[in-house]
């Protein structure tokens, strides 16, 4: 009989692409996914990784059986909605992935509350990319995400797969302390030319926000610094090598240097949450979205910055 977990293991692998990667999805070593996976093999009498350059590319048969652990995994997480639902009560473990200004601004507040009065529920957190969650809860890869949008880019919404509206996060005009920005109570869009702007790299929804907006606008944008992180984007602006547009949630305080400016209209992200349908009635996903908008006020009156508050 073929072991769930090792089919996990092989599912995992099959929609992260990599040993490492779905090693950090399950919560597990490279080393104890590569295990699953080879007692798989001994079972099935079947190869199915094969070596390509430094990582690992599934066989035939390996997607083929990867197909069935998709089947066999939603029916058990119907069985287990199925109990959760009769006790009532959240618990069992469950997987949250949501994008990085969400994991460091809002999650930490939610999943202490959900230990605090659910300690049947174990709760985990995955970092990813909204370009990739969505399609991650869609495989089954993890239970829920926290994922945004904004209005160049609408949130896909897969078949088989539920959202819940959380939040609106507003973004702001970040420019070095001196800027002719700085100290207005609003800049408009048609403004913007001629600015060094520092940016998400290709392919992230802000950098394609900013390229749009300003195209739009009638400027061409000169993208001088690139970074994945809205605190390294911060730093640059404090180095007063440019100008930023940056989302307030997770920011944190901003530091001497740097200065927020409104943009009229101001551009806001919309904070969603996502699950598979098969999983809608679980108390775990229903409480822990009720406890994503009930943190929501707070977490977005924490990243207004106190020279701009009140």
């Amino acid at each position: 009989m073929l072991d769930l977990q090792r089919l996990r293991a092989l599912h995992a692998v099959s929609v992260h692409g990599t040993v490492g990667a779905a090693a950090a999805a399950l919560g597990f070593t490279p080393s104890a996914v590569s295990q699953q996976i080879a007692k798989l093999e001994r079972e099935t009498r079947t190869v199915l990784l094969e070596r390509e350059g430094r990582g690992v590319r599934l066989t035939d048969e390996a997607w083929q059986l990867a197909a069935t652990a998709v089947e066999l995994l939603a029916v058990v997480e119907r069985a287990e909605t199925r109990l959760e639902e009769r006790r009532g009560v959240p618990a069992g473990r469950l997987t949250v992935a949501a994008f990085a200004s969400a994991a460091r601004g809002l999650m930490p507040a939610v999943l202490a509350d959900l230990a605090a009065r659910h300690p049947a529920l174990d709760a985990r957190l995955t970092e990813v990319d909204p370009h990739l969650s969505v399609d991650l809860v869609a495989k089954g890869a993890v239970d829920l995400v926290v994922a945004h949008d904004w209005d160049i880019a609408p949130l896909p919404a897969p078949a088989g797969v539920e959202q819940a509206f959380v939040g609106e996060d507003r973004c702001d005009l970040l420019v070095p302390e001196g800027h002719r920005f700085a100290g207005r109570a609003g800049v408009r869009r048609e403004e913007l030319g001629g600015e060094r702007w520092i940016c998400q790299p290709p392919g992230r929804v802000c950098h394609d926000w900013l390229l749009r907006t300003l195209r739009g606008a009638g400027h061409e944008p000169d993208i001088v610094h690139q970074a994945d992180e809205n605190p390294t984007l911060v730093a640059l602006v404090a180095a007063g090598l440019g100008i930023a547009l940056i989302p307030r949630l997770g920011r944190g305080p901003l530091p001497a240097g740097v200065v927020e400016v409104p943009l009229v209209p101001t551009p806001v992200r919309r904070l969603y949450a996502l699950w598979r349908a098969g999983a809608a009635r679980r108390p775990a996903i229903a409480e822990t979205v009720r406890t994503l908008r009930a943190h929501w006020p707070e977490a977005s009156a924490r990243t207004v910055s106190p020279s701009r508050a009140g």
